[in-house]
């Protein structure tokens, strides 16, 4: 036992050193606590300035009614928008026209083939035929997956072409 007070006598000085060292850093923390402690004491007391617990809870359940409501409009947004898609895929999107001369007359290039064609290239082609001296001759002809089953005129052909390679709207 005499040889523990000893020890303890002779490191007595380092044991109060590391216990003052112990001391003070716990004195800094709780120093560095308080000031965090204020700092959210007063974030905390300007967010309910003005207001009581109840009206805060109140104001955040009508934010998420609101949130509700705007869910619910999306979804209506979102199925009208697939009903449009609907609708686009088979309205004709894509169009050519080609002017020209029919009857290589004089007066300019009045006759025209059009074609309209929906997404999948289905659709029809308009050939107006216009002749100074006999009248206006109107041929349609269908198209199906970007082809034609009844044989097609040059200015036909060009204007399929044409209505085939259009920008998409989709």
């Amino acid at each position: 036992m005499n040889y523990y007070l000893e020890l303890i006598d002779l490191y007595s000085a380092y044991i109060i050193i590391g216990i003052m060292s112990f001391i003070l850093l716990l004195l800094i923390l709780l120093i560095i606590s308080n000031v965090k402690y204020s700092k959210l004491n007063r974030k905390y007391k300007s967010f309910m300035q003005g207001t009581s617990g109840e009206s805060i809870e109140r104001i955040v359940l009508d934010k998420f009614e609101e949130i509700n409501e705007l869910k619910k409009e999306t979804n209506i947004i979102n199925t009208h928008l697939k009903k449009i898609d609907e609708i686009l895929s088979i309205t004709y999107q894509k169009s050519a026209i080609v002017k020209y001369d029919a009857f290589k007359e004089m007066g300019g290039k009045l006759s025209f083939a059009l074609a309209l064609l929906n997404e999948e290239n289905n659709g029809f082609i308009i050939n107006s035929m216009h002749s100074s001296r006999e009248g206006c001759y109107t041929y349609i002809k269908e198209v199906i997956k970007g082809e034609s089953f009844v044989q097609l005129a040059e200015e036909e052909k060009q204007a399929l072409e044409e209505a085939k390679n259009s920008r998409k709207y989709m």
